[in-house]
């Protein structure tokens, strides 16, 4: 640092600084507001499943994520007088590649944001690198009860709906009083953690859970599966999955509803409602379905979704994708562009914005995303080779809030 000896050098110099400052100063203060080009971008790491079994279920999100950042800024990619910058890794529905993935993105990549991932597996395996980096990760689509339960900490937000959020619509749908029900799900935690919420949530109601059957993810045979839970007898096969090998084929196959067992499930993106034409009449829920929501967000994302997709319409993770960006913005928004995890967890914690769905609301207690579903019938379309899901009715945020889990 030089030391001006000549003391009306000093003087000129320090009244140009001063009129720098004053010229530079706004109208309410005395605050220099730094222009976008000269402030350091918000950089954000997707992390999503572009290969393996979850593949549509990444794309979409990917989509999602990618048009939700355009309308939250009305297509600059700006918030706050900061450029926003997202990197997207596939973790190949893989949870050692999902570490890889986020540490590269959280050390090399230097991202103030994670989002994801497509598996709750994959996800659950990254929740401790969000709290050792002290970095926020957005959930979605990850919906086992444990990422906001008890893999819990403070660095995570869920804009996905968890596996007792579904369980609630689920249960809704089809218990009374006395009703014998018997659960198929895939054997690892989204399976798991699904069966535990919907036989909590059936219990309430009055229901009986007589048998649970676990699955291997991966599985393409359910014969075995499928006979043992005939054996019992049940009056409801209730169905948690997730991955293009459904076992709906095989259930028609063993005509289960001809033996008096009715199908209950949640319906899943438009690729699986073809194996769903068995099931027409079916009562369930669902997370999303283009046409269900009422609402502006929604209604752009469906126009936008079409344009930019050659006339494909959003599916089911895509909303969900769009909702992650959404909350990461209105939190910049709302911290001034601070992106220091402290302040945004102060920040996020009790947030509402707006998604696709209607309001979301991030509880301060568990940082789930308080969010509406949709009970709905399949019914077929004119038109259509495939069944639709037609609402019932909606179920508000308020009927669908899960138990606190993470104690």
């Amino acid at each position: 640092m030089k030391i001006f000896k000549n003391k009306t050098v000093c003087l000129g110099l320090f009244l140009s600084i001063l009129l720098f400052i004053f010229g530079c100063s706004s109208d309410e203060g005395d605050t220099v507001k730094v222009e976008a080009n000269d402030a350091a971008p918000i950089k954000i790491g997707v992390l999503a499943s572009l290969t393996g079994g979850l593949e549509s279920y990444g794309k979409q999100s990917v989509r999602g994520f990618e048009l939700g950042l355009d309308y939250a800024t009305d297509g600059t990619l700006e918030v706050e007088g900061r450029k926003i910058e997202f990197i997207v890794e596939d973790t190949e529905t893989k949870a050692e590649v999902a570490v890889q993935k986020a540490t590269k993105l959280l050390e090399e990549d230097k991202v103030d944001f994670l989002v994801g991932s497509s598996s709750s597996g994959d996800t659950l395996a990254v929740l401790p690198l969000a709290e050792e980096y002290e970095k926020i990760m957005v959930v979605e689509p990850a919906a086992a009860d444990s990422i906001t339960g008890a893999e819990f900490n403070k660095y995570i937000f869920r804009t996905a709906r968890n596996s007792s959020q579904d369980a609630v619509a689920g249960a809704a749908a089809i218990v009374k009083k006395g009703v014998k029900i018997a659960t198929l799900a895939p054997d690892y935690s989204f399976g798991q953690d699904g069966v535990a919420a919907f036989k909590e949530a059936a219990i309430k109601l009055g229901g009986d859970i007589i048998h649970e059957e676990y699955v291997d993810p991966a599985a393409t045979d359910f014969t075995s599966n499928i006979q043992k839970i005939i054996d019992q007898k049940p009056d409801y096969l209730y169905v948690i999955w997730a991955g293009s090998n459904t076992p709906w084929n095989q259930i028609m196959d063993m005509k289960v509803q001809e033996k008096g067992i009715k199908i209950s499930t949640g319906v899943a993106d438009i690729a699986t409602l073809p194996t769903m034409k068995p099931l027409v009449g079916m009562e369930g829920f669902t997370v999303y379905y283009h046409e269900l929501p009422d609402n502006k967000v929604n209604t752009w994302l469906v126009e936008e979704h079409k344009k930019k997709f050659n006339g494909d319409v959003p599916d089911l993770f895509t909303p969900g994708g769009m909702s992650a960006a959404l909350a990461i913005v209105e939190a910049v928004k709302k911290t001034e562009g601070n992106t220091d995890a402290d302040k945004l967890i102060e920040t996020m914690e009790g947030m509402s914005f707006e998604s696709p769905k209607g309001t979301m609301t991030f509880r301060p207690e568990d940082h789930q995303a308080l969010q509406s579903l949709y009970a709905v019938k399949l019914e077929n379309r004119e038109g259509l080779d495939y069944p639709v899901p037609v609402l019932v009715r909606e179920l508000t945020p308020e009927e669908t809030a899960p138990p606190i889990r993470n104690n």
